[in-house]
């Protein structure tokens, strides 16, 4: 047997500033905790831009970045990697937080509840002064590179008994909290991302904001910046605003017909 070389970090790197609109001070607080070696968590809702700001930041800080999406069928060995059959050989192939630990990249996992719980242990010793990663199956822990970073993210709106980081995985990070920017600021994203004149980008935030209003009547999360965007790019394709927005909008938040309806009236109200 042999252990094969980490996948190269260049794959990882990214070359091109993302468009990010800062809403609060998150720049300055993501590059204190870099510098001191926290780990970070991003905590909002689905589609306010948690991923973006991380690349942003990835690209800020001119380091690579390694991104996870995580889900209930997400292993250890997803992580830290396996031994695989290659030319008669068996050989060891580094996983994502492998390769992030040795190469001092910023590894993202993101929606990190929707992982198996016994996945998420696996972090703690890189979370805490000692930033190592334990190999079991190889018998070898490594001392994580000195620009290692680890940031999760996760949507509290989903928390539930069954889904919902331990206080135990918690304590271990600083927290930014994101939230949808303000009107303003997010009707000027939605008029970049989805190049569209202001004035119908405006009309779709303020649609958002009624809707995000109703969650109370049973809609279990609110229309997101990414939603919008989808919508402004349709609308700019030449689909019809409100048919646009009913693809983009009602039909991903709910199926219940009578939330739709609702919803369906808000469109016509703006469109």
């Amino acid at each position: 047997m042999k252990a094969t070389m980490p996948l190269p970090v260049s794959e990882h790197n990214i070359d091109q500033a993302p468009y990010y609109l800062r809403t609060n001070d998150e720049v300055q607080q993501f590059e204190a905790a870099f510098k001191a070696r926290l780990p970070v968590m991003l905590k909002g809702p689905t589609g306010c831009g948690k991923t973006r700001f991380v690349e942003y930041m990835a690209h800020r800080l001119e380091r690579p970045l390694v991104t996870v999406s995580c889900h209930e069928d997400l292993f250890a060995s997803d992580l830290l990697g396996r031994y695989l059959l290659k030319n008669d050989e068996t050989v060891w192939v580094d996983g994502p937080l492998t390769t992030a630990v040795r190469t001092g990249a910023i590894c993202y996992l993101d929606e990190i509840v929707e992982a198996r719980k016994d996945t998420t242990v696996v972090i703690h010793p890189l979370t805490d002064n000692r930033r190592q990663l334990s190999i079991d199956k190889k018998g070898e822990t490594i001392q994580a590179h000195p620009d290692f970073m680890m940031v999760i993210s996760f949507n509290p709106g989903y928390q539930s008994v069954l889904k919902d980081l331990k206080q135990s995985t918690r304590q271990r990070f600083i927290s930014l909290v994101f939230q949808y920017p303000d009107e303003a600021h997010e009707a000027e994203i939605v008029a970049h991302e989805g190049h569209i004149d202001p004035e119908i980008a405006a009309r779709l935030v303020a649609l958002a904001a009624r809707i995000r209003r109703i969650r109370e009547q049973g809609l279990t999360e609110g229309a997101s910046t990414r939603l919008l965007i989808y919508a402004a790019l349709l609308i700019r394709s030449g689909i019809d605003p409100v048919k646009a927005c009913r693809s983009a909008i009602c039909q991903p938040l709910t199926d219940d017909e009578r939330l739709q309806e609702t919803m369906e009236e808000l469109i016509r109200d703006f469109f």
